[in-house]
């Protein structure tokens, strides 16, 4: 699989980012495998030359970071052959203090972030959100410090307003602190809200773009039908799935027909969408199905011509701003 540059930086990572939320503790979310369920897709995306992989300690509440720990030093011996990223800033708990991106939640999340990967430092910590309750300066020193303890190799960012990542931008940079290299944001064909200012803004900084559920949450899999029909396990329960409206169907159709006339799945053609767009680096993929990994996979080969592109993206209709 090719590597990729992560925006400006030097560091390199597969074009395809296995999402370990998948894995971890079925008790947080049905859907969710176990470890031994979750094995052979670690060992698949190992082979087939994915070597980044991304997770979060809200993720079944830590079990997915230990998860991921254990598979990953399973299939690699050296710690330097693949990427991982972890992300702070949800409710861990009940304590007043177990959430947010305060310098003490931050200090402590990557502390335990580490013990539970069993590693002694991640290549991307991420904010999984922005904080409006701490101030920005607090929370960039506190991220600086993480990578000047060697704690971290690089800092990202998730969904939020793009003045908001332009204030931690810049806030960093009047002090001389660590800088987000990367965002983390909500993009697939069916929502593309993106485009308008957080987009460009990763674009004129060398920002690495590395979406999360860029298949509308299966919905350009085929996971659901109009009229809200939920055909699989995680469609049923998903509430982020009610983002998406009976209206985004007519480019879940195009997509379909365009896959049949491919002979694909229809989630690698949304897939190649994706990664024919310049400022992406690499989608972030669930998986509960060998069959998500393999087309994941197929998607990297596939190219779409342009009037394909233009056939998929013409159906598009404005969303409210959602995913924050």
């Amino acid at each position: 699989m090719k590597q990729v540059r992560l925006g400006r930086t030097g560091l390199k990572v597969s074009e395809i980012c296995l999402g370990m939320m998948s894995y971890g503790d079925p008790a947080w979310r049905d859907w969710v495998l176990d470890e031994e369920a979750a094995d052979p897709f670690v060992r698949r995306a190992v082979e087939a030359g994915i070597t980044f992989f991304d997770t979060a300690d809200v993720y079944s509440l830590g079990v997915s970071e230990t998860v991921t720990g254990r598979l990953l030093a399973k299939y690699f011996t050296n710690r330097d052959d693949y990427v991982l990223a972890t992300k702070v800033f949800s409710v861990m708990s009940d304590k007043p203090n177990d959430g947010g991106l305060s310098r003490k939640h931050v200090l402590a999340g990557i502390d335990n972030s580490l013990r539970r990967l069993g590693v002694d430092h991640v290549d991307l910590y991420q904010i999984h959100r922005f904080d409006p309750d701490t101030p920005v300066e607090e929370t960039m020193e506190a991220l600086h410090d993480v990578v000047r303890a060697g704690k971290a190799r690089y800092i990202g960012a998730s969904s939020m307003y793009a003045w908001q990542f332009a204030k931690m931008q810049h806030t960093a940079r009047a002090h001389g602190w660590t800088e987000f290299v990367s965002m983390q944001n909500h993009y697939n064909l069916v929502y593309r809200e993106e485009e308008r200012e957080m987009l460009p803004l990763c674009a004129d900084q060398g920002i690495g773009v590395i979406p999360w559920s860029p298949l509308a949450r299966g919905m350009l899999a085929g996971n659901r039908g109009r009229g809200n029909e939920r055909r699989t396990t995680r469609s049923a329960n998903d509430a982020f799935s009610n983002m998406y409206t009976d209206d985004d169907f007519a480019v879940v159709d195009v997509n379909a027909e365009v896959a049949a006339e491919r002979g694909v799945a229809s989630a690698q053609v949304a897939l190649a969408w994706l990664l024919s767009r310049p400022v992406v680096t690499a989608p972030i993929v669930g998986a509960t199905k060998l069959s998500h990994l393999e087309d994941a996979i197929a998607a990297t080969e596939l190219t779409l011509d342009e009037k394909e592109i233009e056939r998929l993206e013409a159906p598009y209709v404005p969303h409210p701003v959602l995913g924050h």
